[in-house]
């Protein structure tokens, strides 16, 4: 075996391993099962989230709960990407849907719901109110419970925000407007005014309350779903299981975990597509808080500003804004140009995100411009080659003269003999004279792997992939390919395997079949080692792949698939411009008349 191929087979081996354990450790996730939800339970106890401590450094209070709460009254939300509705119990915003994405590709799909109320299953909301401090008592600021006034008829949508009041009867009236903007930003303004002889303090917060894990939780490694904050720059990510591992409350034994903000941060709840967001203005100091109580399965986010102090006669106001919606990449880069520090990274970038960021930032700007992801993706390929060109150029030099160099090898080997040291220590010389580097041809496998990997991840992670179409039954990049060899793609009268069954990775479809065909063809350049356990590693290995890789997203084949092309076409023409003229007939029809050697 000489040292080409012990390098070739060195580098591709490791790829193949390293591939085959990213699958198995990571193997992609099943497809989502979208039921019907059911409607709200009446004359049921629904847990409610209560207002956090205002003094000290002190973990939110537990969560309340209410039994037989009364149907307030509810203000609809009305814009062009979003709709729900207000309760005026608590003045929640409790009640969302995303009117630009549906659950499923199929037609008729039902619009994706963000926010849920109180008493429906995987109740998810945003809560407002005022801590009480010096000289107040729980009841004597708006909680949980509180029904607010509003004007009748009152609607909120892009240029019409809403006002709710509230007075407590002992000289204090609290106001909460509420506006948002043409996408998913919700601005919430918190005032109150003292009427009364006395003098107060009270702080103001924002609680986002989610009952239970998402029943569509992921718990995929690759992909970061739970609580997520920024705190001067730090990004925190929290998995919901690990939020169970902070330290107990000694009032009530909830769990959390505070962390002190001094200019800039925000704070929510992050999902595979959708997130929500408190978010202070940029300069505004708070406590960040994350918590979880285990007695009635609640997860908190909270924004606790500073305690304000109000003599009689005197108002005061903030506000702060919530994000509740799609993690679309320029809508949230708009967000952060604006002030909104770190935003960006609200989205899962991962390990490489050196490589995922720009990487993304490309392909966004590809499909705006083509009009269509997997052309997109297929430009992304080409411009990656293009930058990686002159290593390949060099490996692909390198391959042809070791080529060149082959009748020499030959006579180094029958000189030699049985001693090894003596053809190795000639090979490095005949190496160094013809100014050749063995090693060379493992560089365009070896770059492959994190490109390969950050791809995945943004194919995976990225908002804009999902549901984006291709062409004919390709309407889901994100997703395996649909078709299957079951049913000749499509052309016999009767369905293939279900996407998520093991039969789909055995009858696979059309876009891993060309993956094969395509590695196949890559390998045929050179002719097949002399060594039969190569010819056999050699041989299997395109096949292999080519199931492995079947249950990938369809993106990530569509990829593979232009990379494979490019590749063959770049070794082809370099190593004819070196003199060497790849048979790839000659090397197939050799491949196929070769007989296995035996053992005699």
């Amino acid at each position: 075996m000489d040292d080409q191929n012990k390098n070739l087979l060195l580098a591709t081996g490791l790829s193949f391993l390293v591939i085959l354990g990213w699958y198995t450790m990571f193997p992609p996730p099943e497809p989502e099962v979208t039921a019907e939800t059911p409607a709200a339970e009446t004359g049921t106890a629904a847990g409610t989230a209560a207002a956090p401590a205002a003094g000290g450094n002190a973990a939110t209070a537990a969560a309340t709960e209410e039994a037989e709460a009364p149907q307030a009254a509810r203000l609809a939300i009305d814009t062009p990407r979003l709709s729900g509705s207000i309760s005026l119990q608590g003045g929640r915003i409790d009640d969302l849907s995303l009117k630009d994405y549906r659950v499923s590709i199929e037609d008729g799909a039902d619009i994706v719901k963000l926010l849920k109320p109180v008493g429906e299953p995987g109740a998810y909301y945003a809560l407002y109110g005022w801590a009480p401090g010096t000289g107040l008592t729980l009841d004597a600021v708006p909680g949980a419970n509180t029904i607010w006034s509003a004007n009748a008829g009152a609607e909120l949508g892009v240029d019409s925000p809403v006002t709710l009041t509230w007075d407590n009867g002992q000289g204090l009236t609290f106001s909460r407007e509420i506006s948002i903007d043409e996408d998913y930003m919700f601005s919430v303004t918190q005032s109150v005014e003292n009427a009364g002889a006395g003098t107060v303090s009270l702080a103001p917060y924002g609680t986002l309350a989610r009952h239970g894990e998402p029943e569509d939780l992921k718990n995929f490694f690759i992909l970061h779903e739970g609580a997520i904050a920024m705190a001067d720059g730090e990004l925190a990510e929290v998995d919901y299981g690990d939020i169970a591992d902070f330290d107990p409350d000694p009032r009530d034994g909830s769990r959390s975990q505070v962390t002190q903000v001094e200019s800039n941060g925000w704070t929510g709840f992050t999902d595979h597509y959708w997130m929500t967001n408190l978010v202070p203005a940029p300069g505004q100091g708070f406590r960040s808080i994350q918590k979880w109580d285990e007695r009635r399965d609640i997860y908190q986010a909270d924004t606790v500003l500073p305690t304000v102090t109000l003599a009689a006669g005197e108002s005061s106001a903030v506000t702060t804004q919530l994000f509740a919606g799609a993690k679309e990449w320029a809508t949230i880069r708009g967000y952060e140009k604006g002030g909104i520090e770190g935003f960006l990274d609200s989205i899962d970038w991962g390990w490489f995100f050196f490589l995922t960021k720009p990487m993304f930032a490309v392909l966004h700007f590809l499909n705006g411009f083509i009009g269509n992801m997997g052309w997109a993706i297929i430009g992304l390929t080409v411009l990656i080659k293009v930058i990686v060109f002159p290593l390949a150029y060099k490996s692909y030099a390198s391959m042809a003269k070791m080529k060149e160099l082959q009748p020499e090898m030959e006579k180094l080997k029958e000189r030699a003999g049985d001693d090894r040291q003596k053809m190795q220590k000639e090979m490095m010389e005949l190496y160094k004279k013809k100014k050749v580097n063995p090693a060379a041809g493992c560089l365009p496998i070896l770059i492959q792997i994190p490109i390969f990997f950050s791809l995945y991840k943004v194919i995976f992670v990225t908002l804009e992939l999902r549901h984006a179409p291709f062409f004919g039954p390709f309407q889901d990049l994100s997703a395996p390919d649909p078709t299957s060899i079951m049913n000749l793609f499509g052309l016999l009268p009767f369905e293939g395997p279900a996407p998520e069954s093991i039969m789909a990775l055995v009858f696979i479809g059309i876009l891993p079949l060309l993956l094969g065909i395509s590695m196949w063809l890559q390998q045929k350049l050179n002719p097949a080692p002399s060594d039969p356990t190569q010819q056999m590693i050699f041989a299997w290995m395109p096949w292999v792949f080519m199931f492995m890789l079947g249950g990938f997203a369809s993106g990530l084949v569509v990829y593979w698939i232009a990379n494979n092309t490019i590749t063959f076409t770049q070794q082809y023409l370099i190593m004819r411009s070196h003199g060497y003229k790849p048979d790839v007939f000659g090397n197939i029809k050799s491949s196929v008349k070769r007989k296995p050697k035996t053992d005699a």
